[in-house]
C-alpha cells in the first residue's frame, strides 16, 4: 500500500463537475422534490444531475446499488460496461437483477431495472470487455466513472485510462465483511490530484488477495459500499460536501465501524503515459505456477477416466473447509493450500503414488503444484478448471458455488 496517514485532514469542496441542464419539467420537479428542498442540492444541483453522464464498470455487487440509486437520483445518462450473464449465485447481492433475469445479459437486466425506476434516464450499454484498446475513448464520453470491479488488472486499467482521459472516478472494493471506497482524480484542481497507484503502487503477489468468488462476500455489504460510491458521485457532480479524494474509507460490517485514512501522493510514482498489459502486470498466476502446470495438468474427463480405471492416486483438495462443506469429490482428502505452502502438511503427502491437486478453478492448485515440485514431488499434477470443471464436464449433479 502507498502513502497513508491515520490523521485525516480537512479539505475544501471540489467545484461542480457538471454544468446544469436548462430546465426541469413539471414532472421532474415532482419526482425530485425531496432533493429540491435540500438547500445544498436545490434546483441547480438537480439540473447538474440531469446533465451528468456517469459510466459504471460492472453491473455486479457494487454496480447494482450504485446504478439503482444514481437512476433514482436523476442522473441523466448512465453507461454500463458489462458482458456477463446473470447467474443464480449473483442474486445474493446483485439486487438490480431478479429470478427471471437468470441467463439474460446483465446489461439488459440492469437497463430494465433502471428504466422501471426512472424512464427519464438515457441508459447506454457497452457490452464488451474493458480493454486498453477501448477504455480511454469510452471514458472520454462521460463526466465520471464508477469502478466496482473485483480484480486488480481491471482496477489498474480503469485508473490509468481515467488518468489519460482526465476523468475522476469513484472506486469501491468489497471482501467478506469489509469494504473500502475512495475517489481518484489525477487532474483534480489545486494540485490535489491522486490516483489508484498512490494507494497501490504495485499489484499484490498472485494468490495473496482472494477474489470474492474464492473468499465470499456478505451480500448487504455491497449495499453499504455501493451507496457510498453513489453518494460520492452525486457530491462530485453537484460540487457539495467534501469528497473522498485524498482519503480512503474503510468499513467493517462486523464491528459496524467506519474509519478514514488520508492518502498522499507517492513521490516515487511514475506518471501514467500509456496503457499496458494489465494481466501481465498483475500476474493472475505466478510464473512458478505457470511453469509447474506446463505438462502437469489434467482435464476433468482425464481424471474421471483414471478413477474409473482404478488407478491408484492421491486426490488432494486444497480449498478451505467451508468450501469442502459445500461440495467435494469422492475419495478426495482436504489439505488447505496454506498448510501445504507453509510446509506444515508436506509430511502428510504420499511419496509412493501420483498426487492430483484440485481447488475451485485451478488457480490455487497451480500454486500448490509449484510448491510440491520444488519440494521434490515429481509425480504431481493438478486439475484444470478445478471442481467447477468437474461439475460442468463430469458430474452435473454437483452443486456449484
Amino acid at each position: 500500500m502507498g502513502s497513508v496517514s491515520s490523521n485525516p485532514s480537512s479539505s475544501t469542496s471540489l467545484p461542480p463537475l457538471v454544468e446544469p441542464a436548462a430546465e426541469l419539467s413539471r414532472a421532474e420537479v415532482a419526482r425530485y422534490s425531496r432533493h429540491l428542498i435540500i438547500p445544498d442540492v436545490g434546483m441547480v444541483g438537480q439540473k447538474r444531475l440531469k446533465n451528468a453522464r456517469v459510466l459504471v464498470i460492472g453491473a455486479g455487487g457494487l454496480g447494482s446499488p450504485a446504478l439503482l440509486y444514481l437512476a433514482a437520483a436523476g442522473v441523466g445518462t448512465l453507461g454500463i460496461v458489462e458482458f456477463d450473464d446473470v447467474e443464480v449465485s449473483n442474486l445474493q447481492r446483485q439486487v438490480i437483477h431478479g429470478r427471471s433475469d437468470v441467463g439474460r445479459p446483465k446489461a439488459h437486466s440492469a437497463r430494465d431495472s433502471i428504466i422501471e425506476i426512472n424512464d427519464n434516464v438515457d441508459v447506454r450499454l457497452h457490452e464488451f470487455r474493458l480493454e486498453r484498446g477501448n477504455a480511454v475513448d469510452l471514458f472520454a464520453q462521460y463526466d465520471l466513472i464508477l469502478d466496482g470491479t473485483d480484480n486488480f488488472a481491471t482496477r489498474y486499467l480503469v485508473n490509468d485510462a481515467a488518468v489519460l482521459a482526465g476523468k475522476p472516478y469513484v472506486w469501491g472494493s468489497i471482501y467478506r465483511f469489509e469494504g473500502q471506497a475512495s475517489v481518484f482524480w489525477e487532474a483534480a484542481p489545486d494540485g490535489r490530484g491522486l490516483n489508484y497507484r498512490d494507494l497501490y503502487p504495485e499489484a499484490p503477489p498472485p494468490g495473496m488477495v482472494p477474489s470474492c468468488a474464492e473468499g465470499g462476500v456478505l451480500g448487504v455489504l455491497c449495499a453499504s459500499v455501493g451507496s457510498i460510491m453513489a453518494t460520492e458521485a452525486i457530491k462530485l457532480i453537484t460540487g457539495i460536501g467534501e469528497s473522498l479524494l485524498g482519503r480512503l474509507m474503510i468499513y467493517d460490517a462486523l464491528q459496524m465501524s467506519y474509519r478514514t485514512i488520508r492518502l498522499r501522493r507517492d513521490p516515487a510514482r511514475e506518471p501514467v503515459t500509456e496503457l499496458i498489459d494489465y494481466d501481465a502486470f498483475c500476474g493472475v498466476v505466478s510464473d512458478d505456477a505457470v511453469a509447474a502446470a506446463a505438462g502437469s495438468t489434467i482435464t476433468a474427463p482425464e481424471l474421471a477416466a483414471m478413477l474409473d480405471a482404478g488407478k491408484e492416486i492421491e486426490l488432494i483438495d486444497v480449498r478451505e473447509p467451508v468450501e469442502w462443506d459445500i461440495v467435494h469429490l469422492p475419495g478426495a482428502v482436504l489439505i488447505p493450500k496454506d498448510r501445504i505452502l507453509s510446509g506444515e502438511a508436506l509430511s502428510e503427502l504420499p511419496q509412493d503414488k501420483p498426487i492430483v491437486l484440485h481447488c475451485k478453478t485451478g488457480i490455487r492448485s497451480a500454486e500448490v503444484l509449484a510448491a510440491l515440485k520444488q519440494a521434490g514431488f515429481a509425480d504431481a499434477t493438478h486439475l484444470q478448471g478445478g471442481i467447477a470443471a468437474w461439475a460442468q464436464q463430469v458430474d452435473t449433479t454437483l452443486p456449484v458455488y
